[in-house]
């Protein structure tokens, strides 16, 4: 299949797909005669795995590691927790920013008057930092 149909069965765009063949999280596909990249299904379960793995919010070095992992036969299930378990810790603390950044934004938003006057708490916190 072409990369428009790779794409397709994948779910990851085009532009992603030669974005990952250059980093070298993929490796570059097949070429026809005509100099077209040429994918096949083994390649679309990679570019399935990757797509899975980002919308988890895994980096792409994770999932260079995760794809190593999932490409050893031999690999210890172990390891691949192990990295789980680290970015479940990296999600938790990010959530822990994101709700203070809620709580904070709430507090600043409920001390607005929210009418025609031009002075505005969420402004000025804005400003003060």
């Amino acid at each position: 299949m072409n990369i428009g149909e790779a794409a397709r069965a994948s779910g990851v765009t085009a532009k992603m797909i030669r974005h990952y063949e250059s980093i070298g999280l993929v490796k570059e596909a097949r070429r026809s005669d005509a100099g077209y990249r040429v994918y096949g299904e083994h390649d679309v379960r990679v570019l399935q795995f990757i797509h899975r793995g980002r919308a988890l919010g895994f980096s792409l070095e994770q999932i260079r590691s995760l794809l190593a992992l999932w490409e050893d036969k031999g690999r210890a299930s172990a390891d691949v927790r192990a990295l789980a378990q680290s970015h479940i810790e990296e999600l938790n603390h990010k959530i822990a920013e994101m709700e203070a950044m809620r709580r904070t934004l709430e507090t600043l938003a409920a001390s607005c008057h929210g009418d025609a006057r031009s002075d505005c708490p969420i402004l000025d916190d804005l400003a003060a930092h």
